[in-house]
């Protein structure tokens, strides 16, 4: 049967930590430890706290230094990244708990994002129970090609965990710290105001009260239908965009996934792909038309579809699907999407708030960690030496790699699906690509290259 998620506790109160000493690679400090205590839940005060304005109103107003809109796997990292630098900062959610930890996201980390997760003191589980993938194998014409990627990056690989994970993993470290930056759950920013002066307001709403949230700076990390990239000026941006004419049906199922390695298929029938979520459930998707409702496919349907899509010449013999109850089905439309620049004042844009991938070339959740990691190296040294070097050229730095991944994901899906529109000429196309991907280590280094992910630095 097809389920539904169950529910989670809220918050309770924490402290804010501020840190001084000595700055890592990441923008991190290293040494002593200053520790403001308040109330995470943000009551009313009436004497002590100085970053409370109020005593009792039902209007309530906070200052910070950052305000962070939106509790993803963005701006939750950059709260620990910036709590880790001694920046103070306060996170607002507009949805509860239960909802944000329940969210499913695309799972595949670059090497790059394992690796700021892990120096940021993030993966504990994500060491535990991460599957580190050395490849993925394309599948086309009926046969098989494995694309290795230890041997083309240098010994990068990547790991399947699931995005929803990341984003438990991350809240629960948030709130049991004492000295934590406050996660507001439940807190609909409404308004930024004055983004271009030098003190940006967050209108917000929280448990029916209207509140503010004056920062220094703020990060909208509420994706692509918040409020941060609709606070941008209309003529102050330019917006690049392409929408495709298929979708994906996406499946989760109680099944062992039937192979090691993601399995990429381009079929004469459509795209299909391969994923896992653990050892025990298996992630699949298909191409579908863009009008698609999930209800239509029964589980046989998909299943039937699923395996002739990946089938090889030899039958069940050289490769089997196997089948098991599917517990969800979704489907996700596919479009191509930049946002530029990705500041304006002091309102810096990250994640899908300024861009959007197609999933093919799992670059969505990676791209926002290159942001949050530039983002959070550049308030650093604001904080630390008054320099604005690195806030100006934030923009510069995080579209430079957007467009990178922009090109790697339209290639993967450009090359990987069959447009309903498509040509004879542009199949053969298609398969002269994965055929050179196939025979060429130039061209298999190039895929390698790009799908483990390009520098943060």
């Amino acid at each position: 049967m097809r389920g539904q998620p169950g529910q989670l506790a809220e918050h309770g109160e924490a402290a804010l930590e501020r840190t001084d000493g000595a700055i890592d690679r990441w923008g991190h400090r290293t040494e002593t430890h200053h520790k403001l205590h308040y109330e995470r839940s943000f009551t009313p005060r009436t004497s002590g706290d100085p970053r409370f304005i109020g005593s009792g109103r039902r209007d309530l107003s906070m200052r910070t230094t950052v305000g962070i809109i939106g509790a993803g796997p963005a701006g939750l990292l950059l709260a620990r990244l910036l709590h880790r630098a001694g920046v103070d900062c306060v996170v607002l959610e507009s949805r509860d708990r239960a909802y944000v930890e329940q969210r499913q996201r695309a799972g595949i980390l670059e090497q790059g994002t394992v690796d700021v997760l892990r120096e940021c003191g993030a993966a504990e589980r994500l060491d535990r129970e991460g599957l580190p993938h050395q490849g993925i194998e394309l599948r086309f014409e009926g046969r098989g090609h494995r694309v290795d990627f230890p041997s083309a990056t240098g010994g990068k690989s990547v790991t399947v965990y699931a995005q929803t994970e990341i984003v438990k993993d991350l809240v629960r470290l948030q709130l049991a710290d004492p000295g934590g930056p406050p996660l507001l759950f439940g807190a609909e920013a409404v308004a930024i105001e004055k983004p271009d002066s030098g003190a940006p307001v967050i209108r917000f709403r929280r448990e029916g009260r209207e509140e503010t949230l004056s920062c220094d700076f703020v990060a909208g990390c509420d994706g692509f239908h918040g409020i941060a990239r609709r606070a941008v000026p209309a003529d102050r941006i330019r917006t690049f965009e392409r929408t495709y004419p298929y979708s994906w049906l996406g499946v989760l199922a109680d099944v062992p996934p039937s192979c090691e390695e993601l399995i990429y298929a381009r079929h004469r029938r459509g795209f299909a792909l391969h994923s896992m979520r653990s050892p025990q459930v298996s992630r699949l998707y298909l191409q579908v038309p863009n009008d698609t409702d999930p209800a239509d496919w029964s589980d046989e349907q998909i299943w039937d579809e699923l395996s002739a899509r990946f089938a090889l010449d030899g039958g069940d013999a050289a490769w089997r699907l196997e089948r098991g109850p599917i517990t969800a089905t979704s489907v996700t439309p596919m479009r191509s999407f930049v946002q530029e620049p990705m500041r304006h004042g002091r309102l810096f844009l990250a994640g899908d708030a300024a861009h959007i991938v197609p999933p093919t070339g799992a670059k969505g959740l990676n791209l926002a960690v290159g942001d949050v990691v530039t983002l959070a190296r550049a308030l650093a040294q604001h904080h630390t030496t008054g320099s604005t070097e690195l806030l100006d050229g934030y923009s510069a730095t995080c579209l430079a790699r957007v467009w990178q991944a922009e090109r790697f994901s339209y290639f993967m899906t450009d090359t990987l699906h069959r447009r309903p529109e498509q040509t004879p000429f542009e199949d053969r196309l298609q398969i002269a690509q994965l055929d050179r991907i196939a025979t060429s280590r130039t061209a298999s280094a190039e895929l390698a290259e790009n799908y483990v992910g390009l520098p943060l630095s």
